[in-house]
């Protein structure tokens, strides 16, 4: 199972410089799941910078996959992983929810290199 990081969409999406290593599991739809929190950041994201129908459609995309909430378990975790790797709030977020689904988390985020289950790509 895999989750990709918001910034790994967002990658993908704009066809940027690291979107070749997103596409193995973004494509891999079989496997792949979305956090509500990726709707929030990508959504926010692209409609600042290509305006709302590109928002709905980059999202549309994306939830054609299994989208997993913010649970009240995932939630615990997450505010845990924050405190104890001094993580923010989003990050620990994803990171829990990946972790609840036995998913490897994609992202170049480099606040979440070098944990357990992440591969990462340098920006």
């Amino acid at each position: 199972m895999n989750l990709v990081d918001s910034s790994g969409w967002l990658e993908y999406l704009a066809d940027g410089r690291n979107a070749k290593f997103f596409a193995p599991a973004l494509e891999d739809t079989e496997n792949l799941v979305v956090s509500t929190v990726n709707i929030y950041e990508v959504f926010k994201r692209v409609l600042q910078q290509r305006g709302e129908d590109a928002a709905l459609q980059a999202v549309a995309l994306m939830q054609q996959v299994d989208v997993v909430d913010v649970t009240s378990p995932i939630a615990m975790d997450a505010a845990k992983l924050s405190a104890e790797l001094r993580l923010p709030m989003a990050d620990s977020l994803i990171l829990a929810t990946a972790r609840a689904c036995g998913a490897t988390l994609w992202t170049q985020d480099a606040d979440l290199a070098g944990f357990r289950g992440v591969k990462f790509a340098k920006k």
